[in-house]
């Protein structure tokens, strides 16, 4: 009825008018209501991303218990979204941190706050997330044990933290007045390898259900840009893609093998993109093909199509053809580099720019890709493709880096 449209559209009107004015805080809120929901999380993040909005990881020196928005209009990711941090613990980082000022370092953090309700759990949790990225020290070094039996870094700063809490607690001034607390040394910081961003990227997923900073296939974001023409959620799409040849790429999050019951071999890996995530089953002949690509952790380049099963019409399924490595898939497919050039920019300083990136690359093996550029004139809409015919170049992450670095807007064909 109109009374029922006239308040959905008032509603309507305002939550509008909030996500065009207060962008930030709007999708904070959003994100919060939506905490349990990894989904839709996942979503609104993305909606964060296309709105320009960053979204920043949690931050024991910025973070509340919920989405925050800071000062410089950046959603701040919640603590109380990290798995084992309790609303307790957040609260006495909160006080203390409006209390007292910011924490200085992860000396300052531990001496300062009630690890009564932080507890060791709540302080690994807040590491792997990233949530004491802000001290300076990388997550590695939390988690790293020396050659001795006074555990890892984490373990021995909380110590430390105890330690000098339950000396101020006891502490009673002298016959003379002065403090009797007794400073003790602080720990060692060690020194590790950082980790990779796989496994950083894995940590944070761990805790939170998705990841925060960043997603494992930004290392292949230009072989999915450039040679992967659908997703994930594409071979859900059977009426869509009846008969239709589709390639995409992801990472191997889970793998099982199993027995049929006529005691042949089976597997089942678990695939997922930006977006989705799916399983894919090998049976028989495809099982033997394609079990060396079956490992936790591979990224891979999925082609396969939409057909009928085996003995059963009008039944379809997605069927893999094809499988190989992201890594290399540069190499096999990658033909030319295209860069786009405005007339406009064709000058001295240009050709000068280009000549040195490809000298840079004289030495990489192989050089099986050609070069060519795309110079067009915006103005009148015409544009002419410009081999560089004698010129062979190998599309490495240098060449690539050098040519983003430079500004060059290139396409892998």
């Amino acid at each position: 009825n109109k009374s029922h449209s006239t308040c959905y559209a008032f509603v309507a009107f305002q939550t509008a008018y909030l996500k065009a004015h207060y962008p930030g805080e709007y999708m904070a809120s959003v994100l919060t209501h939506n905490l349990s929901n990894i989904d839709k999380i996942t979503f609104f993040m993305d909606e964060c991303k296309r709105m320009g909005v960053p979204v920043l990881g949690p931050d024991v020196n910025e973070s509340a218990y919920k989405f925050s928005v800071n000062k410089s209009g950046q959603i701040r990711f919640g603590m109380g979204a990290v798995k084992g941090v309790g609303e307790g613990a957040v609260n006495a980082i909160v006080e203390e941190r409006a209390t007292n000022g910011i924490y200085k370092n992860v000396f300052d953090f531990v001496r300062r706050v009630n690890l009564r309700a932080a507890s060791k759990k709540t302080l690994e949790s807040l590491a792997f997330a990233g949530g004491l990225d802000s001290f300076g020290v990388h997550r590695a070094t939390y988690f790293y044990t020396e050659g001795n039996d006074n555990g890892n870094f984490l373990e021995r700063i909380i110590r430390y933290g105890i330690s000098h809490q339950e000396g101020i607690n006891s502490s009673q001034a002298s016959l003379f007045g002065d403090d009797s607390t007794v400073d003790m040394p602080e720990p060692k910081i060690p020194v590790c390898e950082v980790w990779s961003n796989l496994e950083q990227l894995k940590n944070e997923k761990d805790v939170v259900g998705f990841f925060i900073s960043g997603h494992p296939l930004d290392t292949y974001k230009l072989e999915i840009e450039n040679f992967c023409f659908h997703t994930v959620s594409d071979i859900k799409k059977i009426e869509e893609n009846k008969n239709k040849e589709l390639v995409f790429g992801g990472i191997i999050t889970n793998v099982h093998n199993g027995i049929t019951k006529t005691g042949n071999p089976w597997g089942k890996i678990t695939i997922e993109d930006y977006n989705e995530s799916t399983d894919l089953a090998f049976f028989g002949e495809d099982y033997v093909k394609f079990k060396q690509y079956m490992v936790t952790g591979l990224f891979l380049f999925v082609r396969g199509k939409i057909a009928e099963r085996f003995r059963n019409s009008g039944n379809f399924e997605f069927k893999v053809n094809t499988l190989q490595l992201l890594s290399e898939l540069r190499d096999k497919l990658a033909r030319s580099i295209t860069v786009n050039v405005s007339i406009k920019e064709l000058t001295e300083e240009f050709i000068s720019k280009v000549n040195e990136i490809i000298n840079q690359n004289a030495e990489a093996q192989p050089r099986n890709c050609s070069l060519q550029f795309k110079v067009y004139d915006a103005e009148e809409n015409i544009a002419v493709l410009l081999p560089a015919k004698k010129i062979k170049v190998n599309p490495n992450n240098e060449l690539l880096n050098l040519l983003q670095t430079n500004k060059l807007d290139f396409k892998l064909n």
